[in-house]
C-alpha cells in the first residue's frame, strides 16, 4: 500500500491521469491526498472532479481558494473572473452532485500513518497541528451545513489579518479560511499579507521587508510536524524535512508533482530525501 501526496491540479485532468499512470496507482491498494485547488484555470475541471469522486475513499482531497471560489460562483455569491474556466462544471448535467461532493472535502488533514499535516496554503505561527485541525473543522461544519450560502457571503475579506483566540463568528471563520487557503507571507507576529503573490522566492530570501514565508517564522508552534502544502507556484517545489511544497505550477506550464509518503515517518525526519515524481502538463493555461 502506497500513500501519495499531489499538488495543485487546477483542472489539468490529462496531467493527473498521466501522473497516476506513472505511479501505477491502484485505488484498491493505494491512497491519494490532494492538496487543494482541484479546479480552475485548467481545461478539464469537470473531468478532475469526476475522476476523484469515482475514486471514493482512495482520494482524500483538501479545498483550496479556487475550490471555494467555485462554490461561491455556483451559489451566486461571487461573479466569475476573466481567467476562470469553471463553465464546464457549472453547466454539467451532474453539477449538483459535483458541487455537493466538493463541499464535503476538508481544509486540513493529518492521515494516520502518513506523518504529515496537509493544508492548501499555510498555518499561522501560533497554531499547532492539533489546533489547525480543530479550526479547520469549524469551517468544514459551515461548508457542509444548511447555512452554506450565508457562510460563503461572509467568507471574503482580508481582515482581521491576525489570529486571536477570542475571535468569534464571521471574523473567526474568515481568518481560518484565509490562513489555510491563501497564506504565503506573514510578519513574525502572525499578521498575514495578501499583496505579495507573484515573483516571491522564499528559498532565495528575497521576501519583502518585515515579512517571512509562514513556514520560516521563528518559533512557529507547528515546527515539530512536517507540513505539506500547495498554493505557491512561484515558490515551486520545496522538499525540506519540515515543510513540503507541491505546487510546481502545472497549470502555468510547469509540472504536476507527487511524493510518496514514507512508510516510516521517522526516516523522513532524519533527513532522507522525498521520493518525488512529476509529469509535464501538456495543456497549460496562459499566465
Amino acid at each position: 500500500m502506497a500513500l501519495y501526496c499531489i499538488g495543485d491540479v487546477q483542472g489539468c485532468n490529462d496531467a493527473l491521469g498521466r501522473l497516476l499512470a506513472e505511479l501505477d496507482f491502484s485505488p484498491s491498494r493505494d491512497t491519494l491526498y490532494l492538496l487543494g485547488d482541484l479546479v480552475n484555470r485548467g481545461p478539464d475541471n469537470v473531468g478532475v472532479l469526476r475522476r476523484l469522486m469515482a475514486l471514493s475513499a482512495a482520494a482524500q482531497c483538501l479545498l483550496g481558494n479556487h475550490d471555494l471560489h467555485l462554490l461561491a460562483v455556483a451559489h451566486g455569491v461571487r461573479p466569475q473572473q476573466p481567467r476562470d474556466t469553471l463553465d464546464d462544471v457549472l453547466q454539467a448535467p451532474d453539477r449538483v452532485a459535483l458541487l455537493d461532493w466538493l463541499r464535503q472535502q476538508r481544509l486540513a488533514m493529518q492521515p494516520t500513518g502518513a506523518g504529515v499535516l496537509m493544508v492548501h496554503a499555510g498555518l499561522l505561527p501560533g497554531w499547532s497541528a492539533t489546533q489547525a485541525l480543530a479550526l479547520a473543522a469549524e469551517v468544514e461544519t459551515e461548508l457542509q451545513g444548511p447555512q452554506l450560502v450565508a457562510f460563503l457571503r461572509t467568507m471574503y475579506g482580508n481582515s482581521p489579518a491576525q489570529w486571536r483566540d477570542d475571535l468569534q463568528g464571521t471574523e473567526r471563520l474568515r481568518v481560518i479560511v484565509n490562513a489555510l487557503t491563501r497564506l504565503r507571507f506573514c510578519s513574525p507576529d502572525g499578521t498575514m499579507d495578501f499583496k505579495v503573490k507573484e515573483g516571491a522566492n522564499a528559498q532565495a530570501g528575497s521576501q519583502p521587508p518585515g515579512l517571512l514565508p509562514w513556514f520560516d517564522v521563528p518559533g512557529r508552534a507547528s515546527a515539530g510536524t512536517t507540513v505539506a502544502f500547495g498554493h505557491w507556484s512561484t515558490l515551486g517545489w520545496l522538499g525540506r524535512h519540515d515543510v513540503l511544497c507541491l505546487d510546481s505550477g502545472c497549470v502555468w506550464g510547469g509540472c504536476l508533482t507527487a511524493v510518496e509518503l514514507p512508510a516510516q515517518p521517522a526516516r523522513q525526519a532524519a533527513g532522507e530525501p522525498w521520493c518525488r515524481l512529476t509529469v509535464k502538463c501538456a495543456t497549460a493555461a496562459a499566465p
